[in-house]
């Protein structure tokens, strides 16, 4: 763990100067002295032991469905609410006896006796703050959601395992380890969209920032995708389907079909040594982060391992028929063969494309949505990619999260959708040292509010880090040096993967 040096002297309630110092630094980017304490308490009266499941995670897939899918709809249905509570679906028998889900996700429903499912999760953003639930940050405004790159931003979850895993092996490792698909998040959603901010790697430095890969193919299926007001567009939408042909490739890598190998690695070698020049006459730290960028760049166009990683095309026909032919169940198997290749953490984004609020954030129309195309999707997907992994004996060493911003209200609009809710919502994990069959927590019987047992995003934060092998009470060094908790105020939760 990094640490501020300085005296061990005591200050007024037990706290030294060196602790002063770091709660100055982690005030100045919003960690009151009050998170701070409240921080150390918590962490203090975590048990010691929790090696069995320390690192059994090898790898971590994170699916992040950008908009926020309602809880009602998915794993925590209200049968007994009120028709404007419960809405249209109804809820569904599962493998895990006497737990019932959305008739909706009826795959999932077969793999519930893998999955934990923490129904009682909660915070207090009801807004699209992928930043807040994937850093450490410890609040969050509106006006942090459009500022990717603001300096108050804290490192995204898998840029901190770059990071840290960088500095374990001590040096760039030939495949990447942090990897984002389809594409930058938010970057397809038409001409009023924004990109929003997330996974980025803030003050760890860009050269951090997840790897992207890219998906230009055009779709194959047509929905209408409903506004307010009564607008409607007709949208060939990848996330609906796509051919089988499609390919994904890696954002800004190319190498010019006339230069071989050979030629290219003379090109490289000639750079290194302008670098080695240039080493001595420009700052060390705006050359370690353009030096990591070259030496990935190199690494991404000579590798025929990354090519080969990138060809969907290689799996057989029915399994990515169970994944569904559409771009996030390609991106869910893409992500599968990236963690085989040799990546440590891969985001999946469910991202929004061609018009704003027209697909998990729903607003407005949201059964039209569910039932088209979002739950039959999400079903596929997510219940394929547990069976793959599983299958090839890789689920107890590869951690997968299904987790949004927030949740949705509990009562519809009057367009027919519902709103932001952080005040309960519901998220399901498996494998990586995971305890398979469980639900964890409980809202109230609307939906709206945890009954029992809450949990916070930074703590799922904090037990993703433990699983992964990463003390989550390390610190990573902000702009100017200061130490700043990798999970925030997050705590590791052991009921999640049975350590208490």
């Amino acid at each position: 763990m990094l640490k501020v040096l300085g005296s061990q002297r005591k200050l007024c309630a037990g706290v030294t100067r060196r602790d002063s110092l770091q709660i100055g630094g982690l005030g100045c980017l919003g960690l009151s002295l009050a998170d701070y304490l409240s921080w150390q308490e918590r962490a203090a009266a975590q048990p010691a032991n929790f090696q069995r499941s320390f690192g059994q995670a090898k790898a971590c897939i994170l699916l992040l469905p950008y908009g926020s899918p309602p809880q009602h709809e998915t794993f925590d249905p209200k049968p007994e609410a009120p028709e404007e509570v419960r809405g249209e679906f109804h809820p569904t028998a599962t493998s895990l006896t006497g737990v019932q889900i959305c008739d909706g996700l009826p795959k999932i429903a077969g793999i519930m006796d893998r999955l934990t499912v923490i129904r009682s999760m909660t915070h207090p953003y009801p807004l699209h703050c992928t930043a807040y639930v994937t850093s450490g940050i410890p609040d969050y405004t509106p006006a942090l959601e459009t500022r990717p790159r603001d300096r108050r931003h804290w490192p995204y979850v898998g840029s901190v395992v770059d990071y840290v895993l960088e500095r374990r092996a001590g040096g760039v490792s030939r495949f990447p380890r942090n990897i984002a698909l389809p594409w930058k998040m938010n970057s397809r959603g038409g001409e009023a969209a924004s990109v929003q901010a997330g996974p980025y790697a803030a003050f760890l430095g860009p050269a951090y920032d997840p790897v992207l890969t890219d998906f230009t193919d055009a779709a194959t299926r047509e929905v209408i995708k409903q506004r307010p007001y009564g607008t409607e567009h007709r949208v060939l939408d990848p996330y609906v389907g796509i051919r089988p042909e499609s390919r994904f490739g890696i954002t800004g890598v190319r190498l010019d079909k006339t230069t071989t190998l050979d030629r290219f690695n003379r090109r490289r070698n000639l750079v290194d040594q302008f670098s080695a020049m240039r080493r001595e006459l420009e700052s060390k730290a705006a050359v370690q982060s353009f030096d990591r960028h070259r030496q990935m760049a190199y690494s991404l166009l000579a590798s025929s391992q990354i090519q080969a990683a990138l060809d969907v095309q290689a799996e057989p026909a029915q399994l990515r028929d169970a994944y569904g032919m559409n771009l996030f169940g390609q991106s869910c198997l893409l992500a599968r063969r990236m963690i085989e290749a040799g990546s440590k953490f891969m985001t999946v984004f469910w991202d929004e494309y061609a018009y704003l609020n027209c697909d998990w954030d729903t607003h407005w129309n949201q059964n039209h949505r569910l039932k088209g195309w979002l739950l039959p999707g999400f079903d596929m997907a997510f219940a394929a990619l547990i069976r793959d992994l599983e299958t090839r004996g890789m689920l107890d060493e590869t951690l997968v999260i299904w987790m949004s911003e927030h949740g949705r209200t509990p009562r519809f609009n009057k367009e027919a959708g519902r709103d932001h809710w952080s005040r309960v919502y519901s998220i399901a994990l498996a494998g990586g040292g995971v305890v398979p069959g469980q639900v964890i927590g409980q809202s109230d019987k609307m939906g709206g509010d945890v009954l029992e047992h809450p949990v916070s995003p930074k703590d799922i934060l904090a037990t993703i880090f433990h699983l992964l092998g990463i003390d989550p009470l390390s610190t990573v060094p902000n702009q100017v040096g200061q130490p700043m908790p990798i999970a925030g105020t997050g705590v590791i939760r052991p009921e999640i993967f049975g350590g208490a």
